[in-house]
């Protein structure tokens, strides 16, 4: 097991997940963020089953660095209740954790 995370995050679409990605690039919380544009959501929503096309995000992080990602992404985000879902990166190529690890500042595995 490694301390790095992918974090799922859904936005209204691209453009917002692009300025909220450069933003935690920025503040060097991810090493890397995936865009992937025209995702259809159905979800409950103020007691209705909403279906909207929205943009998904996959970041790559530390578990240490996610309550600062989290308050990062919820004071930039649109919506009212953003989804974050982070799941732990059991294992993976060294070189590539070691380079989530300098990129956000974090530890190496």
């Amino acid at each position: 097991m490694t301390d790095k995370i992918v974090v799922l995050v859904t936005a209204s679409n691209a453009r917002e997940c692009a300025r909220i990605a450069r933003h935690l690039l920025d503040k060097r919380l991810i090493a890397c963020a995936n865009l992937i544009p025209q995702v259809r959501s159905l979800y409950h929503w103020k007691g209705k089953i909403a279906d909207e096309k929205e943009c998904l995000m996959l970041l790559k992080s530390s578990r240490e660095l996610l309550p600062t990602l989290q308050t990062e992404i919820e004071k930039l985000h649109s919506y009212s209740v953003p989804e974050i879902i982070a799941l732990p990166i059991i294992d993976g190529s060294p070189n590539y954790l070691n380079w989530i690890a300098e990129c956000v500042g974090a530890s190496k595995i």
